[in-house]
């Protein structure tokens, strides 16, 4: 056989590859997360109707903070959360330092998460004076989108200049928020508005060998150094705690971010950092405290591997320019 011969076949053998391997990461993208007219409004205890959400993107904050609170089947685990927020919260709003919003997005559930939470609201209500009620915001999702498709719509339909993300089993401490605001404050110095852009993670990294760590099962935390290695390798190992629930976000930098955002499972986080990297959004970490709550959703085997998928998923789709990354005109 000669050479050209042998060439042209190696050439289509590759082409094929690609078109299979192209093909191959087609199939495994998830499509456009939808949204259905329900999920554009939001139950509160006043008024009791429900009311059109606002854009995070297109409309100005009339809030200080917004607190994004994914929930799914979270009606044991929720209470402690939401009480120790809504403790911390009122006290700053009594006292004139900040004002505040509870965003709770029902992710499917079917415990009556949603229905527990305006009961945690009317409970509030009655026991706060009215300069230290907090309005707890209830946006319930047509069928379950995962952690991620929660946290971004609640992130696309906040009041606050900046917004928080909390996790409703209430693993961190709430009261470290504080650390995440003069972080932010540092960060974005005299930007009254939110505009400006700027991310801080709440981080476990400092408890790696800790009991709160250690006592975990030997194969949680083979995995999770395992996680750390391809974190690395994908391009964000400059956060070392890419997964805790408690970041940070300005408002600004919300925009930019959750509506570029694809992945709706547990990896999430990382696309979200991912993404403030390659949009210049400068992003940093700061000490929390953290121990483990009991009831965790997370298949340690199986959703590792579904990590490690949609992180190839997310990867492919940068490079091959599926998922653009590029800012529009008016950004």
């Amino acid at each position: 056989m000669e050479a050209s011969t042998i060439v042209l076949y190696l050439g289509l053998a590759a082409a094929l590859s690609l078109a299979l391997v192209y093909g191959l990461l087609v199939a495994l993208s998830p499509p456009p997360i939808p949204v259905a007219p329900s999920e554009l409004v939001f139950r509160s205890t006043s008024p009791k109707s429900p009311q059109s959400l606002p854009s995070t993107v297109k409309d100005e904050a009339t809030l200080d903070l917004t607190i994004v609170v994914p929930a799914f089947n979270e009606t044991r685990r929720m209470t402690s959360m939401l009480s120790s927020a809504l403790m911390h919260l009122s006290a700053l709003a009594k006292s004139g330092k900040r004002t505040s919003e509870v965003l709770i997005v029902d992710d499917g559930s079917t415990d009556g998460t949603a229905d527990a939470a305006i009961k945690m609201a009317q409970i509030h209500e009655s026991e706060t004076a009215k300069k230290g009620i907090i309005e707890i915001r209830v946006v319930s999702l047509a069928q379950n989108q995962g952690k991620g498709g929660a946290v971004r719509h609640g992130m696309l339909h906040g009041r606050g200049k900046r917004l928080l993300m909390v996790d409703a089993d209430g693993a961190s401490r709430f009261e470290d928020l504080e650390a995440l605001w003069e972080a932010m404050d540092k960060m974005l110095p005299g930007d009254r508005k939110g505009d400006g852009e700027a991310v801080v993670v709440g981080s476990r990294a400092h408890l790696v060998s800790t009991a709160a760590v250690v006592k975990r099962s030997p194969l949680r935390n083979v995995l999770m150094y395992g996680l750390h290695t391809v974190l690395r390798i994908v391009g964000v190992g400059y956060i070392h705690d890419t997964q805790c629930g408690f970041k940070l976000f300005s408002r600004g930098a919300a925009r930019a971010i959750f509506p570029r955002q694809h992945l709706r499972t547990w990896i999430f986080d990382v696309e979200v950092l991912l993404l403030a990297k390659q949009l210049g959004i400068p992003a940093t970490e700061v000490p929390i405290n953290w121990h483990e709550v009991a009831g965790s959703k997370l298949n340690v085997v199986w959703d590792s591997l579904q990590m490690l998928r949609d992180l190839l998923v997310m990867r492919g789709n940068m490079l091959t320019g599926r998922w653009s990354v590029r800012r529009n005109k008016r950004e």
